[in-house]
């Protein structure tokens, strides 16, 4: 057990001890390091102008890092050991402008410039990964849709995005070097990987973080230190703790624990651990259950989804957390550990009430198991939010059918989220559904019970009235959906 966090800032290495290890990342770089490039404005994750560069070591492997965009102001140096960090002043090659530096310059893709570092680091990550990946020579443009995608954690207020993009796609990716062969030493990885099995534990006078090498370990620090809270990557304690709602003072984090950052298929399930990110998860499950996948794509920011967890999502107990309703018609498990052993509850029993979970005071969530859906399945998950990218639901959804020969609805199972105090089946449509054709007057009927099975609130996102209607629709539109698609399938 260690009393320090260890961290590598633009390939230096620093041991961060007392007081200091419980500050945001942000403030760390710019008041302790002077690396003031690294910009505050929302202190909520959401504008990107925080953004920097963290380099992880994925399943152990001390070869190389895996570099990926995060928010600094929503996380805290407890939470970064083990890491390379790279800001915008270490982006630079031999004091040279690295290529998208070079290209912002040339397309002039700053205006005020606030936003500018944020924008130039997330950018820096998703070109530092088109030329990692590839084994033959890169494109010689990217295509602004990829841009795009990679900078919807980045705001710029002052509307400068055309020539961001055109910076984007002017970059010339064999002029680049990666952050790999820019920093990384075979030193630096050794170091890294030596500390990433052994646990730490901080304290100062007021403070105290625990992160164990093992579950049961950190489930009975959790049982004698009730009032400990178990931070996963803090994109919502982040939040709580910036605007003053919360500041917890005894920390449990399981970054440690090796099996916590598993990923894994195994018989017929996709297993996730507490520490496996969105971002790997979306990978992950691109083949395995590719409409999850897709979801996941528009679950948030690469900022946020690169450092936020499933597990976190599931143990926050929102009830318009994204995958949840994905997670209850697939009948997932939740994978509990204590002191003195394991045990699996379904997702559907999980939650008891508005933040009120089916966990005794010793426990904490290890794993997540989810079974992969049939082929013969048909799933369809939705999100409806005021844009697309970057925003909280207003209503989610989460329909999966299964069909005989005769199409019939032989099984159906039905999740609504954002129309309740907790994720909803709704077991009275089901069972009205079942049995009956897969036809329009089948769904439209679905569509009037649905709405008696639900209670939802209008607050600053949307009405009752509008979340009743849209709970309807959502069938209505999953069935338009799927014959459209069938009928151009069967046509082909």
């Amino acid at each position: 057990m260690r009393d320090y966090i260890l961290v590598y800032i633009n390939g230096k290495r620093y041991e961060i001890r007392g007081e200091q290890a419980f500050m945001s990342l942000s403030d760390y770089l710019r008041y302790e390091r002077s690396l003031t490039g690294t910009k505050v404005v929302c202190a909520e994750g959401d504008c990107g102008a925080c953004t920097v560069l963290r380099g992880v070591s994925r399943d152990g492997h001390a070869d190389a890092l895996y570099y990926e965009s995060i928010n600094s102001c929503i996380t805290f140096m407890h939470l970064m050991d083990c890491t390379h960090l790279v800001t915008v002043e270490g982006l630079a090659d031999n004091s040279s402008l690295n290529a998208v530096q070079s290209a912002m310059v040339k397309h002039h893709g700053a205006q005020c410039g606030f936003c500018t570092p944020g924008i130039v680091c997330a950018m820096t990550e998703f070109v530092n990964h088109q030329v990692c990946q590839r084994d033959e020579a890169p494109p010689e443009r990217l295509a602004a849709a990829q841009i795009r995608n990679a900078l919807t954690g980045n705001l710029c207020r002052c509307t400068g995005y055309a020539p961001i993009l055109s910076a984007g796609q002017d970059i010339d990716l064999n002029a680049f070097v990666t952050l790999q062969n820019r920093y990384e030493s075979p030193e630096m990885r050794k170091d890294i990987a030596a500390h990433q099995s052994v646990g730490i534990h901080l304290r100062t006078a007021e403070r105290e973080f625990y992160a164990p090498t093992s579950f049961e370990a950190a489930a009975q620090f959790k049982a004698e230190t009730p009032d400990s809270k178990i931070f996963s990557s803090a994109t919502d304690m982040g939040v709580l703790i910036n605007k003053e709602r919360a500041n917890p003072f005894k920390i449990t984090n399981l970054s440690r624990v090796a099996e916590a950052h598993q990923v894994q298929e195994e018989a017929g399930h996709v297993v996730v651990g507490a520490r496996v990110t969105l971002s790997q998860l979306e990978h992950f499950c691109r083949e395995r259950i590719p409409e999850f996948s897709r979801l996941m794509r528009i679950f948030a920011s690469p900022q946020i989804k690169n450092k936020g967890t499933l597990v976190g999502n599931i143990a926050n107990a929102s009830p318009i957390a994204d995958t949840l309703p994905f997670l209850f018609v697939a009948e997932a498990e939740i994978e509990l550990r204590s002191a003195s052993g394991q045990r699996r509850v379904n997702i559907n029993q999980f939650y008891k009430g508005y933040k009120q979970l089916d966990m005794a005071s010793d426990e904490l969530i290890s794993r997540v198991w989810i079974p992969m859906p049939e082929r013969s399945d048909i799933l369809r998950l939705y999100k409806v939010s005021n844009r697309k990218d970057l925003d909280i639901s207003t209503f989610t959804a989460a329909i999966r059918l299964r069909l005989d020969d005769q199409r019939h609805i032989a099984q159906a199972s039905i999740a609504f989220g954002g129309v309740g105090p907790v994720v909803l089946r709704l077991p009275r449509t089901e069972a009205l559904l079942k049995g009956k054709p897969f036809s329009e007057e089948s769904f439209s009927a679905a569509g009037l019970q649905a709405r008696q099975e639900i209670t939802p609130i209008s607050d600053v996102r949307a009405s009752a009235d509008y979340r009743f209607e849209v709970a309807q629709n959502i069938l209505m539109k999953f069935y338009c959906e799927w014959e459209e698609t069938h009928t151009a399938f069967a046509m082909v």
